[in-house]
């Protein structure tokens, strides 16, 4: 192993301008004179009729242009990403969530705006609503879309025979995206029918097809552009068509440029989140902690509509089995329809609830059989040929899972840190330590197989300069770099030479999100292949010219290397316009091999893997539930890094973000429904106080993805965000010392101080009954 963070690939395109302030976003673009900015009307219910609904002194108030609803819309009141057509831009007679947009205000200002949406009057009456999806069970509330059931094997025979069994239930928090950029949308009226969209979005098509399908015109007449994000994380993914389609509606309405920008209480009221689950186990095992067979059962708040809940919860079932063989298994999804906002794609899409679960149970079976959780975890690694194939039923043919934990356990001194920790407990005192070293298999691909796509334009202008437009999105993570990096390295030249453009529908059509960690793969793929049109071009045309074997030329060092002659990149291309030669390409990528049946749940939905681990160190507080991260070490593959300073960087922040998720992100609902952890002040991300004392990221050297891959690389945007499971592991560790190790905590999630306060509390009144 070395650690690749020294090394010296290009640093972010926008890493200065994100220092200095230059970086612009949607908000930042000149606006035209006149423009009008907008304003969303809120439900104040979560479930009820609309009995009246009094707009007048919205419309009177100061500064105030006009008001949308329901009735103004000239196409569908829908932007539901899956086509269910349950998820209007307003409201109707029928109110689903607290925050449900209703109306929008347009005015001169924003401020006018936002004051005047607060004067609507509006009368309600109450319907019984439900928030929670285990009480959403009990009431028999409907699924939002279908349930997914993955079955192997025989599952009950073999969890009656099993030497010893164990059911329990965890609950999963949900998680605000908290991007520091908001949702934007500025919407630019055009001539005809036609609208430019500037948006922070992950998914430009699918917001031009949104905004066409509620304009009620063709896509070709609608323009999303996006530049860059603050931050997406999944939450721009399908949440920003709502704010697209309303801008759009007010310009063509009014003529005007419009812009809307919520305010955060606003944005985290009106917009989904991860989704919290409920998750029922019961596995059967034997004494040395090898399971034999495993029923889960995983019931999500979904919200009020669809969204993307089925695909969410489709893939926590797949990573529900994490690192681990199940001989026999059964597991059920339940997407729960709620008196919610509909919650949403959130950075691991699911497969965080569905790997979470997975650790429990290596956690519960290890207390059961007093042994060290690493041990148990090792076991049931997948392996041999008799022990590689998921729950659905796809091989796993790239496991590099052991080789991973072996080197970290090495690395981190694991084996020596936990005797020193069990000393340190052994003592008694008011202070605990735990630690804990967990896995991640993460499977990369869409699995809706349609969206492993992608396309790409790459343009050779005659002074040599190139210029690449791809479908991906930039949001912080770096894509646009790797892809210039790809682009730059294919033709032989710095990466100064290379520019990407903004990402706009106008260039690249028919887009797929940039989300499922897919964005290099995909991208990159699409770059290359437009990189090596051009490239074949100008070696016939090189070969011609020179009177050549095209197997003698090469582009490297800013020239081309001609047989024994060497022409600067510059001269070669202005000579190969001169002779017209096309110097520009649409370049297309699919993911090769992936194919899934969901009604059999059988397939090879994933690509491949991508594999990692973590290795964390707590102390908490018994007095107070407080605690620290003292060290984390990570080992994580990323195949053959494309960029090793951004990879770690992903990394870094990743496990960051997943801790945050699983021990101070706590989202709130009252009684009423109404979501009071709605602004930074009651919504607890993690600080930089926070991060572990002592942080150590490495990649492995060794790594390289055996599929073809842009440049044998993985993915790292979603998978690294599970190792911030080794924290929550960590803290369940120091809180079982109170009792002797010999009771699983249980902990549910987040494990904020008074979770594990109380947890402490429990185990020490359930020692002292025994006593």
């Amino acid at each position: 192993m070395k650690d690749n963070s020294m090394t010296l690939d290009p640093r972010h395109d926008s890493a200065i301008k994100h220092v200095t302030g230059q970086a612009e976003y949607a908000d930042d673009i000149p606006e035209p004179i006149g423009t009008l900015h907008a304003c969303l009307g809120l439900s104040t219910r979560a479930h009820a009729r609309v009995v009246a609904m009094d707009l007048a002194a919205v419309r009177a108030a100061p500064g105030v242009v006009g008001v949308l609803t329901e009735e103004d819309i000239p196409g569908e009141n829908d932007v539901s990403p899956t086509g269910l057509k349950d998820e209007p831009i307003f409201a109707g007679p029928l109110v689903q969530f607290w925050g449900q947009p209703m109306f929008a205000v347009v005015a001169e200002t924003r401020d006018a705006a936002r004051r005047a949406a607060k004067l609507a009057d509006i009368t309600y009456e109450d319907l019984p609503h439900v928030l929670d999806a285990a009480e959403a069970r009990a009431a028999q509330y409907p699924y939002v879309t279908p349930p997914l059931k993955l079955e192997r094997g025989d599952v009950a025979p073999a969890l009656e025979a099993a030497p010893h069994r164990l059911s329990g239930q965890m609950r999963v928090g949900g998680q605000d995206h908290m991007y520091l950029e908001g949702h934007i949308a500025f919407a630019i009226p055009g001539e005809d029918e036609d609208v430019i969209v500037h948006s922070s979005t992950q998914h430009p098509s699918e917001a031009q097809h949104m905004v066409a399908k509620v304009l009620g015109v063709n896509s070709n007449a609608v323009t999303v552009n996006v530049r860059r994000m603050g931050g997406g994380f999944g939450g721009k993914e399908t949440q920003m068509n709502l704010f697209c389609a309303v801008a759009a509606m007010a310009a063509k309405k009014w003529h005007r440029a419009v812009k809307i920008r919520p305010d955060r209480d606003d944005d985290m009221s009106a917009t989904g989140k991860r989704h919290d689950f409920v998750i029922d186990y019961d596995v059967g095992f034997d004494a040395d902690g090898k399971v034999h067979a495993v029923a889960g059962d995983f019931a999500a708040r979904c919200g009020f509509s669809s969204d993307l809940s089925g695909p969410v919860t489709d893939r926590a079932l797949f990573h529900a089995d994490n690192a681990y063989f199940y001989p026999n298994v059964r597991l059920r999804s339940h997407p729960m329809k709620t008196n919610t906002v509909s919650n949403t794609a959130f950075r691991g899409f699911g497969g965080p609830q569905g790997v979470i679960a997975a650790e429990r149970i290596m956690e519960e079976i290890a207390y059961a059989l007093g042994k060290d959780t690493l041990e148990v975890r090792r076991a049931n690694f997948y392996g041999t040929e008799d022990r590689n194939v998921t729950p659905y039923h796809q091989t796993v043919e790239d496991n590099i899972m052991p080789r991973i934990v072996d080197e970290l356990e090495a690395s981190a001194a694991y084996q020596t840190r936990r005797k020193a920790i069990l000393a340190h407990n052994a003592k008694g005192g008011i202070t605990r330590k735990g630690i804990a070293l967990t896995p991640v298999k993460f499977g990369i691909s869409f699995t809706a197989t349609w969206y492993n796509q992608a396309g790409s334009l790459v343009h050779i202008y005659n002074d040599g300069s190139i210029a690449l437009n791809h479908g991906g999105t930039e949001m912080g993570q770096g894509l646009n770099t790797k892809v210039a990096q790809i682009a730059a390295e294919a033709f032989g030249v710095d990466f100064a030479r290379v520019k990407i453009t903004k990402t706009t529908t106008e260039k690249v059509p028919n887009t797929s999100a940039t989300a499922a960690s897919s964005g290099s793969d995909l991208n990159g793929m699409a770059a290359l292949d437009g990189c090596e049109q051009i490239k074949a071009r100008l070696v016939e045309f090189a070969a011609e010219k020179w009177q050549a074997k095209p197997d003698t030329i090469r582009f490297a060092n800013n020239h081309v290397h001609i047989g024994a002659e060497s022409v600067p990149f510059s001269d070669f291309i202005k000579q190969a316009y001169m002779a017209r030669i096309q110097l520009s390409a649409a370049g297309f990528y699919k993911t090769p091999k992936i194919h899934w049946d969901r009604a059999s749940g059988k397939g090879r939905p994933f690509y491949y893997y991508a594999y990692g681990a973590a290795c964390s160190e707590v102390t908490i507080d018994t007095l107070t539930g407080e605690y620290i991260v003292e060290r984390t070490d990570i080992l994580h593959d990323v195949g053959r890094s494309l960029n090793a300073q951004l990879d770690i960087g992903q990394i870094e922040g990743a496990f960051i973000q997943g801790m945050g998720w699983l021990t101070t992100e706590e989202l709130w609902w009252d009684n009423e429904g109404q979501l009071r952890t709605h602004a930074p002040s009651t919504y607890k991300i993690p600080l930089a106080s926070d991060r572990p004392r002592i942080f150590n990221v490495t990649l492995p050297d060794w790594s390289e993805n055996r599929e073809n891959t842009i440049k044998r690389s993985k993915a790292v945007g979603e998978p690294p965000f599970m190792l911030g499971i080794s924290v929550f592991e960590a803290l369940s560790m120091a809180v079982a010392s109170v009792d002797d190790y010999k009771t699983c905590p249980r902990l549910d999630a987040p494990a904020t101080p008074e979770c594990v306060l109380m947890a402490v509390e429990r185990l020490r009144k359930a020692r002292a009954d025994v006593s």
